[in-house]
């Protein structure tokens, strides 16, 4: 397991440098490996140092690239694969480790595609205005999957949303939910977006 103070949704991209001794192993362990562990979010405390509250709710990852430096530093990068929850945390020696259990999302109605491709069309004019107003977002010319119930995903990875609110959005049990807990956190955004640009509000 890999706490971080970061989310990881399914299909995000995950770039880690990692120089604690305990990572290094669990590095070299996945490289011996099939690859995959799980990525969590710190709730409190550090990444570094060990002792920290972690959420129970996380990624599935594999690493799809490693390189290691002459200084044994590594170079990752991961792709998040599907949800997880822990049940049982176990030693963290010689690096964290967990039982878990996949968390696919619950049936029902399918996600709409009409909210879908607006909250692309919102998400798209935040991220230009943003991008316009010097701030370090993703790019506004962003792909996503047709698939709504996965390009929400790919969408709430993108969000220029907090990790606490990202971490929300990957608990959503249910496609649609996840959607509109999305569309709401983006047009709070957007608000405070318009009031930037209309001379109203000074930071973001």
């Amino acid at each position: 397991m890999f706490p971080l103070g970061a989310v990881l949704m399914p299909s995000g991209f995950l770039p880690l440098h990692i120089f604690e001794d305990r990572y290094r192993q669990l590095i070299l362990d996945l490289m011996a490996g099939d690859r995959e562990f799980g990525v969590v979010l710190i709730r409190r405390g550090s990444e570094v140092g060990g002792g920290e509250q972690r959420c129970d709710v996380g990624t599935r990852a594999r690493v799809i690239e490693a390189r290691q430096a002459p200084d044994g530093r590594w170079s990752v990068a991961a792709v998040g694969l599907q949800r997880i929850r822990v049940q049982t945390w176990l030693d963290d020696d010689p690096y964290p480790m967990a039982e878990v259990t996949p968390m696919p999302d619950t049936p029902g109605t399918p996600t709409s595609r009409s909210a879908f491709q607006e909250l692309i069309r919102t998400m798209r004019r935040v991220l230009a205005a943003l991008s316009e107003l010097g701030e370090p977002v993703a790019d506004a010319t962003f792909e996503v999957a047709d698939d709504p119930a996965l390009g929400a995903l790919q969408l709430a990875a993108l969000a220029p949303i907090s990790v606490h609110d990202r971490q929300r959005l990957l608990e959503c049990d249910r496609a649609p939910e996840r959607l509109a807990l999305l569309g709401h956190l983006v047009n709070e955004v957007r608000e405070v977006v318009d009031l930037r640009l209309a001379g109203q509000l000074d930071d973001f």
